[in-house]
């Protein structure tokens, strides 16, 4: 198992032309007729007395479905199979980003960003006081009342006895008019801030 394992996660991307018969670099039509030529003479049902011919066939298949996809190839021929298990993961357009990040020289700026940093503390200490209480912090435009909190009984109180007085008046007239108010199209707004 973990031969099987540490094959599977193989950098050198030349496992799947061995698999084939090829060299690295093969074109697209050499693929083509050599996959033809092994699946023919492994496919299990003209070897039915060998009971490894499956097995060889479905590397067959698994080696030319990686190799005749173009992304597929290009990854596996950058990163081998490791890039195929990490593009399985995380996505084909995100292996790059992800073997630049594990590269040595990422590694060595995180640890040398941290310890410039006092261990992120400090940068972290200093973005939230900066933004959430100091100079960055946003400013409410002149004249606008800030919020206050509201507990959901006041408010549904509020709510209740606005609804019980607009109950009382009923809309018996429509506008004659787009010009024209009535108390569904009225000036005032209704607040459901409470003074703490």
């Amino acid at each position: 198992m973990a031969e099987q394992r540490q094959r599977a996660l193989s950098t050198s991307g030349e496992a799947l032309y061995q698999i084939l018969g090829l060299e690295k670099g093969a074109s697209h039509e050499e693929i083509k007729k050599s996959y033809r030529k092994l699946a023919l003479k492994h496919h299990p049902d003209k070897n039915l007395d060998n009971p490894d011919a499956s097995d060889k066939f479905k590397e067959i298949n698994n080696a030319h479905s990686i190799l005749s996809d173009i992304t597929k190839r290009n990854i596996y021929d950058k990163y081998g199979s490791l890039g195929l298990y990490i593009a399985e993961q995380f996505g084909e357009e995100n292996v790059n980003t992800y073997f630049m990040l594990s590269s040595w020289w990422a590694k060595g700026l995180f640890v040398f960003c941290g310890l410039i940093t006092g261990c992120y503390f400090c940068c972290c200490l200093c973005c939230c006081c900066n933004c959430c209480f100091g100079k960055c912090k946003p400013k409410s435009p002149e004249g606008e009342e800030y919020e206050y909190y509201v507990s959901p009984e006041d408010l549904e109180e509020q709510i209740r006895t606005d609804m019980e007085n607009d109950g009382e008046i009923p809309v018996v007239l429509q506008p004659t008019n787009a010009n024209e108010k009535t108390q569904l199209i009225g000036d005032g707004r209704r607040s459901y801030n409470t003074d703490g």
